[in-house]
C-alpha cells in the first residue's frame, strides 16, 4: 500500500512541478522583458526579483540558468534570485552561466564571463552601499553620493561556492574557484582556489585543456 502511495505521490509532483516550472518560465519572460534585459534561451525554476532602473543595462546570453528558492536546488537558505541594476549601471551575464538563489546588485559595472558556475546563496556587490563615514551616513544624500563603487569581473569557467560574497573592486580571473561561505574582498588570478573570510590563496590548479 505504501509502495503505490509513494509512486502516485510522485507521479502527481512530477506533473505539478512541470506546470509549475512553466508558469514560472512566462512570468521570469514577462520581468526580463518588461525591464528592458537583453536575453537569449534561459531556463527557471521559480521566479527570481529584477529591477533594471531607467538608464541602466542588463545583457544576458544564451543557456542562463536560474534557481530560485528551494524547487531547483534544495541546499539551504533558499531565496528569489536578485538582478537589480542601478541607473547608469550595467550588468553582463555571458554564456552558459548558472546561478541560484543569487543576489547580483550592480550600482557600476559587473561583468560574468562564459560557463560561470553561481552556488546558492551567492551574494555579488559592485558597491559599499553606504559612505564609509560615520557622520555622512546621517545624511541620507551624502550618504548616497559618498558610497564607494568598483566593478566587479568574473572570468570564464569560474564557479563560486555556495553563500559566498564577492565585494565591490574583485576580479576573479579565468578557471578559478572560490569556496563555500568565503567573503571575496581582494582579486583572484587566474587557475587558483581560494576560500575563507577574508578569502585566502589555497592553491594552484591545472588549467582547463
Amino acid at each position: 500500500m505504501q509502495k503505490i502511495a509513494t509512486i502516485l505521490y510522485k507521479a502527481i509532483r512530477r506533473i505539478l512541478v512541470a506546470i509549475s516550472l512553466f508558469i514560472n518560465k512566462v512570468a521570469a519572460w514577462l520581468l526580463l522583458y518588461c525591464n528592458n534585459v537583453e536575453f537569449q534561451q534561459f531556463q527557471t525554476s521559480g521566479v527570481p526579483y529584477i529591477s533594471i532602473a531607467r538608464g541602466g543595462n542588463c545583457t544576458i546570453k544564451s543557456n542562463f540558468r536560474m534557481n530560485n528558492g528551494n524547487l531547483g536546488n534544495p541546499i539551504g537558505r533558499p531565496q528569489r534570485c536578485i538582478l537589480f541594476v542601478d541607473r547608469g549601471a550595467s550588468l553582463s551575464i555571458g554564456e552558459n552561466v548558472g546561478i541560484s538563489s543569487t543576489a547580483i546588485v550592480a550600482h557600476h559595472q559587473i561583468t560574468i564571463g562564459n560557463n560561470v558556475k553561481i552556488g546558492g546563496g551567492v551574494c555579488i556587490y559592485d558597491t559599499d552601499f553606504h559612505s564609509l563615514n560615520a557622520k555622512s551616513r546621517q545624511n541620507a544624500s551624502e550618504d548616497k553620493t559618498q558610497k564607494k563603487n568598483k566593478p566587479v569581473s568574473i572570468g570564464d569557467n569560474v564557479f563560486i561556492g555556495a553563500h559566498s560574497t564577492i565585494l565591490k573592486g574583485v576580479s576573479i580571473g579565468e578557471n578559478s574557484i572560490v569556496g563555500a561561505c568565503s567573503v571575496v574582498a581582494r582579486s583572484i588570478p587566474e587557475n587558483e582556489i581560494w576560500a575563507g573570510n577574508p578569502a585566502k590563496f589555497i592553491k594552484k590548479q591545472m588549467a582547463n585543456v
